[in-house]
């Protein structure tokens, strides 16, 4: 990913809470020369000194056939984003541009498809993002359990290179940069919002 030095994230523990804030992301794998992409929940925590991805896809989808090839597989992270006039700026020779923040996540990874660890990933899934379903989960029919569990494959990625990305009007004067967040924040679209909340977060436009 192309970052200017003004626009790379460097906080480690900064970029895993973003991968943890904006879970629904895009995993790409090389097929036969062709990228191949599945937009799916994937979590990321951290083990040791390496980041962690985990999740799961549909047996059907072929991704999990790439994955056990033991390529490197790139993960998208992708936040909010807005379109930034160049109206917000003190300066009339500006042109538009487009804020937005992004984790890039590459690594090997491995694939399980044994009902132990498949469930093992399901179950952190469930407590993500709905705890209370887990008791529903459990008191389903034991064979629609296991048939819901043979049509999925998990997969864990150990993070070898990690690349972060917060495009924030870093590199204009501050006066421009409160005007810009100024606009975006009363936005009703979360989206844009999101941008102006960023900004705030890491000091910029004060």
């Amino acid at each position: 990913m192309y970052i200017p030095e003004f626009n790379r994230l460097k906080d480690h523990a900064l970029a895993l809470a973003f991968m943890k804030a904006n879970p629904f992301a895009i995993m790409v794998s090389a097929a036969a020369g062709s990228p191949f992409a599945t937009h799916i929940p994937i979590l990321a925590s951290e083990a040791g000194d390496r980041i962690l991805l985990r999740g799961h896809v549909a047996r059907a989808n072929p991704h999990w056939k790439l994955l056990r090839e033991e390529r490197e597989s790139l993960v998208i992270f992708h936040g909010p984003h807005a379109y930034i006039s160049p109206s917000l700026y003190g300066s009339r020779e500006s042109v538009p541009t487009w804020n937005y923040a992004a984790v890039h996540a590459s690594g090997p990874a491995r694939v399980f498809e044994e009902p132990e660890p498949v469930t093992e990933v399901l179950l952190e899934t469930i407590a993500a993002f709905e705890p209370a379903y887990l008791e529903q989960w459990q008191e389903l029919n034991e064979k629609y359990r296991a048939r819901m569990l043979s049509q999925i494959v998990g997969f864990e990625i150990a993070v070898e290179r990690l690349e972060a990305k917060f495009k924030l009007s870093q590199n204009r004067p501050r006066a421009d940069q409160a005007r810009v967040i100024q606009s975006l924040e009363s936005s009703d679209d979360s989206a844009i919002a999101g941008i102006a909340q960023l900004m705030k977060d890491q000091g910029l436009g004060a």
